[in-house]
């Protein structure tokens, strides 16, 4: 594969404008242009999750997750272009539910936090609901593939588990919310 960038300014963005994948234009505050954005700042969370110690397979799950994302973000950047597969969406929840097997049922909300891997996978958790939010908003107005709403939607209920199984692996407690009415 030759070089995808091999100049990083262009300054046709200079005033406001960014090219999609497509070739067409659009504003810089476009709806599709913040949902790319949303989705570049998940991938980017997880990046930093990736940079602390975690346990079993889940380094490898947010690398995959990653590459997914970026898929994603072809989606949204080129309109009509399809990526991402529902066997991903299958592969999401299967690793939610052998994580969720070894977690005790809840009872009780629980808080961001415990340890600070497991407080920076909640950040990408709610980053990933933002994304998800973005491109619900964007799929009222323009076209977005529906498997990439599901992806998103399975994808944050799977960082909630491994933020549990974080936080197990290092024997830390969850920090469950306390009702005080």
């Amino acid at each position: 594969m030759g070089n995808r960038l091999s100049k990083i300014y262009t300054r046709t963005g200079d005033e406001g404008t960014t090219s999609l994948g497509d070739g067409s234009r659009v504003s810089k505050d476009s709806l599709r242009v913040e949902a790319m954005g949303h989705v570049d700042e998940l991938n980017a969370v997880i990046g930093i999750l990736l940079t602390e110690p975690l346990p079993g397979t889940i380094p490898d799950e947010l690398k995959a997750i990653q590459h997914d994302l970026f898929d994603i973000g072809g989606e949204i950047c080129i309109p009509g272009y399809t990526k991402i597969k529902e066997s991903r969406i299958v592969h999401l929840e299967n690793t939610l539910d052998e994580l969720n097997e070894t977690l005790s049922p809840l009872k009780e909300f629980i808080l961001p936090g415990g340890s600070r891997q497991s407080a920076y996978c909640h950040l990408a958790r709610t980053v990933c609901r933002r994304a998800e939010r973005s491109l619900t908003t964007l799929s009222r107005s323009e076209s977005v593939t529906p498997v990439s709403l599901q992806y998103l939607n399975r994808l944050s209920d799977l960082l909630f588990v491994m933020c549990r199984s974080i936080n197990q692996s290092l024997q830390v407690e969850d920090i469950l919310w306390k009702n005080e009415n």
